[in-house]
């Protein structure tokens, strides 16, 4: 039962004739054939897998002993994932970590990752084929824009974060290099919370990623947005002029404003390739804007994750594209099941993308509102 991506060894120095952005949701699904999968079907096959005692998790099975259904029989569908009600983080903080690692992987590698923390204490998740599809997805989409191949300076957490792990199976695929800097984001939220000034340590990254570029010239530069703001007022010179030539970003939120100014000041011919997303929910692709002064818009990619616009106050009604929610998300991967997550973000609903042929999100930004998780961003 268990399907693997499978990445294309390729040559570091980068890739011939790509096929271009309008192609790479045909690119992915050619490179991870579980993509082309119905999504009523992948539901069917998930309940089987996490609620099936060979291959369950000790979290999902015990669990399923108190739903007022059954997942096997009742859920068909990505219409009764309903069904589960909302999912609290809060269960999945207190959990032990290997009871979240299904039975059906007993034998296999893993790695276990962490969220950074912002809104509390940080939630520890199983990684057994994630990153394999992560990579494979993600790779097929620089392909598609001409910008795979090369190394890396990954100005982004390591450790127990899941961005710093995926940059590096990423950059393996093609036997490129990553460069890491010394980044604990707990410290910079730690700062901000308690009324310190995270001026310092910003600069200290900044300062750290400067020297990797000026050292290494890479191709790619893996950050954030709002890290990528601070960096480059503090470069000598444009990116382009270290040998960049994409800028890969995902984690904290970044406003329309924000997004003109690093485009049209900063960035020049240097590609930027923004991604929304989390440990949790994985990464939402970008739909660059198709006309002047458009916006992106971000999009999960099924049967993998579903990602919905719901009304803060009922949370089972979406809202018309166009409107104003808070996000929801549904992720259903071998290695996690999380049903119906309010995520910390609220969004605009959008149609989908010539890109990505499924509905999607833009202008994220924090959820406000009085009943609201606290959260500090920080940088990462």
């Amino acid at each position: 039962m268990n399907i693997q991506g499978t990445v294309i060894a390729g040559d570091a120095a980068g890739f011939e004739g790509s096929p271009g952005p309008e192609q790479q949701w045909s690119l992915m699904r050619e490179r991870l054939p579980l993509l082309r999968v119905e999504p009523d079907e992948w539901v069917r096959r998930m309940m089987r897998w996490h609620f099936s005692p060979e291959t369950g998790s000790p979290f999902w099975l015990r669990r399923r002993e108190r739903l007022d259904f059954d997942p096997l029989r009742d859920v068909t569908g990505v219409a009764d994932l309903h069904l589960f009600g909302l999912f609290d983080k809060a269960d999945l903080r207190d959990a032990a970590v290997r009871d979240l690692l299904p039975r059906g992987f007993r034998d296999r590698e893993f790695r276990i990752v962490e969220t950074g923390g912002t809104t509390g204490k940080p939630i520890r998740v199983i990684d057994v084929t994630r990153a394999i599809n992560d990579v494979a997805i993600y790779r097929a989409m620089l392909e598609a824009r001409g910008v795979a191949g090369g190394d890396a300076v990954a100005m982004a957490p390591s450790g127990p974060h899941a961005y710093g792990h995926f940059v590096s199976r990423l950059l393996n695929s093609w036997s490129g290099a990553t460069f890491f800097i010394d980044f604990d984001p707990r410290w910079v939220k730690h700062l901000i919370r308690t009324g310190g000034d995270a001026g310092d340590y910003v600069a200290h990254l900044c300062a750290q990623t400067e020297s990797l570029l000026e050292d290494e010239r890479p191709s790619l530069l893996f950050t954030t947005s709002k890290l990528l703001l601070q960096l480059v007022a503090t470069l000598p010179r444009p990116l382009a002029g270290y040998g960049v030539r994409a800028v890969c970003t995902g984690g904290t939120s970044c406003s329309p404003e924000e997004a003109r100014y690093l485009r049209e000041e900063h960035l020049g011919e240097v590609q930027w390739i923004d991604n929304y997303g989390s440990t949790l929910m994985g990464h939402a692709l970008p739909g660059e804007p198709l006309r002047p002064g458009g916006s992106t818009t971000y999009h999960l990619p099924p049967p993998l994750s579903f990602i919905r616009v719901v009304d803060p106050a009922a949370p089972h009604r979406e809202v018309a594209v166009g409107e104003r929610g808070r996000i929801l998300v549904n992720t259903l991967l071998e290695d996690l099941f999380i049903p119906n997550l309010l995520e910390r973000d609220s969004a605009e609903a959008t149609a989908p993308h010539p890109w990505f042929p499924w509905p999607g999100v833009r202008h994220v930004r924090p959820y406000e509102a009085p009943d609201a998780e606290a959260v500090t961003e920080g940088v990462y």
